[in-house]
């Protein structure tokens, strides 16, 4: 189903960037967003998962094979004349117990899941303040940013600081019509974490915390991130939109 067939705002004249867009959610949201008639820019580290992207799009998706943590990639968005929507979506997890933390770990998922996002919401804002146009930014964050779990004590950590920098770049940008959210999407089944769900005893108790009592798709969170990109959420910033099925609710 095309988001124009969902009633989704169009985005034609807009530029879209996307990290994390090789795969999974990302991708599905910057293929949403080209189909709303976004210039989407595809922000992965492989090339073969941007040129699939890019092929299925008809010139809507333009591929950019970057490391979303270094100077580089900062310094290269900082050239666009113009953007509209950032789609903070990279990031990753290591679940495990907190005695068996590595420094390594520590640094990696602290690197990717805050700095960067830090780094790339300042270079995107910095576009967004020198056009002179309202824009839109948002986090990729998790239901795991307003609640805490075992086995995920960084990855909790890292989501609650892009909950707070949520809130914070709302009340610093708001006066030049930078609207910031995020998305806290619970568990959604993609082709990354199907092999999770393949696992019965993890799935059942997944479920049982899910008061829909279903499993999120990703066309679950892409709703939600094309929402707040609209023009229809036009009076929410410093918001966290939970796709999480009333995970957090309990």
């Amino acid at each position: 189903m095309s988001t124009q067939q969902r009633g989704a705002s169009s985005f034609e004249g807009q530029t879209v960037l996307v990290t994390g867009a090789g795969r999974g959610l990302g991708r599905a949201c910057a293929l949403a967003f080209a189909d709303a008639g976004a210039q989407v820019i595809a922000v992965a580290r492989s090339v073969a998962d941007l040129h699939s992207l890019a092929a299925s799009t008809a010139g809507k998706v333009t591929g950019w094979a970057e490391d979303v943590t270094s100077e580089s990639f900062y310094q290269h968005l900082e050239t666009l004349a113009q953007l509209d929507v950032l789609l903070n979506n990279a990031g990753m997890n290591r679940p495990l117990p907190v005695q068996s933390v590595d420094p390594d770990t520590l640094d990696a998922m602290l690197d990717l899941n805050v700095r960067a996002v830090y780094r790339t919401s300042q270079s995107a804002a910095r576009v967004m303040l020198k056009s002179g146009r309202s824009g839109s930014i948002i986090h990729m964050s998790s239901q795991m940013g307003h609640v805490g779990a075992a086995r995920r004590t960084v990855y909790c950590m890292t989501k609650h600081a892009v909950e707070g920098l949520t809130k914070a770049l709302a009340v610093e940008l708001g006066p030049h019509g930078i609207r910031v959210n995020s998305v806290a999407p619970t568990f959604i089944e993609t082709d990354m974490t199907r092999s999770m769900f393949a696992d019965a005893g993890f799935r059942t108790s997944v479920l049982e915390n899910i008061p829909l009592g279903r499993i999120g798709k990703p066309e679950d969170v892409v709703g939600a991130v094309l929402f707040l990109a609209s023009a229809g959420s036009a009076m929410i910033t410093g918001d966290s939109l939970r796709v999480d099925g009333g995970w957090t609710a309990r």
